[in-house]
């Protein structure tokens, strides 16, 4: 896929395309299917798919001490959106002077100036230009005018009568630790990305080392708790084999600790060293909630349950 930060980026000048617009936080099931629906829109055109996406959100720029937590970091956005087979994405640097552009300005200088549209994949719930100001409706007209056409995909593909299928529903089931209810809604486990650094070394000190994820590591953190899940390194001669682990979410509060972490145990990989490596950790099922512990021992005892819990599930 075809990736252009910004307008200047992008190289596929003078090709007709088959674009659909949105944050796709997630890149959800919901997404997926629009996804499909624009790749099988643009190959009856023979117009290349492109997405045209945001960095930051746009909710980050709007309301920055209120916004909801991401549930995808920009590089694992654009892998899952390539993953789906689109030929290109356009990511517009999202700011307070790009949200005064009117509905008319956006679709004029990006869709058709830019991207050259012979279609707008997106669904009813539209909302674009200044204040968002811009709807279905608009688009549609403007289509008319500027000679592109606007597909409609209703509710995103969500079985009828089921909940639809959006980014604050998975964020909701991701908060609560709800790991089995996400993987339907996403199509594959929630996983979150970033640098292994050095914790504490408790783990070590009672057999269980751990691979310590850095504060800055991008995707929604899931509810306190121990997860069985998956951590794969990005590149090198390790790249994605996905080595099964017993996940820790919290503040060790056996230890009185403070900052809550993501530490993860790689089971029966003994002497594995990922200081400094970038990894993917994925959260297949939450096996229990965080708990306070009387002594070490016991402690001990139960991590030694967790992964075993956690070998058998992943097997």
């Amino acid at each position: 896929m075809h990736i252009a930060m910004g307008v200047s980026e992008f190289d596929l000048a003078n090709v007709p395309t088959v674009v659909t617009i949105g944050n796709f936080d997630g890149v959800h099931r919901g997404h997926q299917f629009v996804l499909q629906k624009t790749i099988l829109q643009a190959d009856a055109r023979s117009a290349a798919s492109v997405v045209l996406t945001f960095d930051p959100h746009p909710a980050l720029v709007h309301r920055p001490g209120t916004a909801p937590a991401m549930l995808t970091g920009l590089k694992d956005r654009l892998e899952l959106i390539a993953a789906e087979g689109i030929d290109a994405t356009l990511v517009i640097d999202y700011s307070l002077e790009f949200a005064q552009l009117t509905p008319r300005e956006f679709i004029e200088t990006y869709v058709v100036g830019t991207l050259h549209a012979v279609a707008v994949v997106i669904g009813r719930d539209v909302r674009f230009g200044k204040d968002n100001c811009g709807d279905l409706a608009t688009l549609q007209e403007l289509g008319a005018e500027f000679g592109f056409d606007v597909v409609i995909v209703d509710d995103f593909g969500a079985p009828e009568g089921g909940e639809r299928w959006s980014s604050s529903v998975v964020r909701q089931l991701v908060f609560s630790g709800e790991m089995i209810a996400v993987t339907a809604l996403l199509g594959r486990p929630h996983r979150i990305r970033g640098e292994v650094v050095h914790g504490d070394a408790r783990g070590r000190e009672m057999g269980f080392p751990t691979a310590n994820m850095s504060q800055t590591s991008d995707g929604m953190i899931p509810a306190d708790g121990v997860y069985a899940g998956w951590v794969s390194v990005v590149g090198g001669a390790r790249a994605l084999q996905k080595m099964p682990a017993a996940i820790s979410i919290g503040t060790n509060p056996t230890f009185e600790g403070q900052q809550r972490r993501v530490e993860s145990y790689v089971i029966d990989r003994k002497g594995l060293e990922l200081y400094g490596e970038e990894v993917i950790v994925e959260f297949e099922q939450r096996l229990r909630p965080t708990l306070t512990f009387d002594s070490m021992e016991t402690l001990i005892v139960q991590m030694n349950e967790d992964v075993e819990r956690a070998r058998l599930l992943l097997r």
